[in-house]
């Protein structure tokens, strides 16, 4: 059972959602506008967050940049705005799913299972505990990412999909493979999840890791380890 805050200005839709939530075994708890809701995030501890980008006094985006400094719940995102540019954005924002209105509760319930499976801790009883690629270090146990020795801040699905990635690193990786490696059955056909993460992870990654996540256009990625140059 998931304690779920839904942030939404429909009370309708608060309503449907509560009792749906409810009837699969999930608590609910809401919050009218942006301002309730992140200020519910922090007193109530939810274990998903479930937010709607259209509020009445913060943008959504906003709201979902202003969680995300200071937790790191699953944030589910609904929007009846169901752009390609607007997924990426909710997404590099640093929301862990995007759900288009209108959606089945058991669309909907399925995603949060999801996040919440991903977000729970793993325990590796064999097998390494570290992947090293190039200057790449991913350190399994406690889920942490070193360049050299530095630090990076990944989100957990930013790294599930980057061990994925070193786990098969020079070989091609289909889009349809990551999506249910990394999201689940569900999501073998949501590419713009893929490559939105993608995208986030090569900024974060930067130039300095000697690997390169190479696109194999129409197909999927690869985790290349680049050649050292000598000078």
């Amino acid at each position: 059972m998931a304690k779920v805050l839904i942030i939404d200005d429909d009370t309708s839709l608060q309503k449907a959602l509560r009792l749906g939530l409810t009837a699969h075994g999930h608590s609910a708890i809401t919050a009218a506008n942006g301002e309730q809701g992140i200020s519910k995030t922090a007193s109530d501890a939810p274990d998903v967050v479930v937010l709607d980008l259209g509020l009445p006094d913060i943008d959504g985006l906003t709201v979902l940049g202003r969680i995300r400094g200071m937790s790191d719940v699953p944030i589910l995102v609904l929007s009846a705005t169901g752009t390609d540019e607007r997924k990426v954005a909710a997404l590099d924002g640093g929301a862990d799913d995007y759900v288009t209105k209108p959606f089945s509760m058991a669309e909907l319930e399925a995603r949060i299972r999801t996040a919440i499976r991903h977000r729970a801790p793993e325990t590796i009883e064999s097998g390494p505990q570290e992947i090293a690629v190039g200057g790449l270090h991913l350190d399994l146990v406690h889920h942490q990412t070193r360049i050299h020795d530095v630090n990076i801040d990944l989100t957990a699905r930013e790294f599930d999909l980057l061990v994925f990635l070193a786990r098969n690193a020079g070989r091609l990786c289909t889009r349809q493979m990551i999506l249910r490696a990394v999201w689940g059955e569900g999501y073998a056909t949501e590419a713009q999840y893929l490559h939105a993460y993608v995208h986030r992870l090569r900024h974060k990654l930067g130039d300095g890791t000697g690997t390169s996540i190479r696109t194999v256009p129409g197909v999927g990625y690869t985790l290349d380890e680049e050649p050292h140059r000598h000078s």
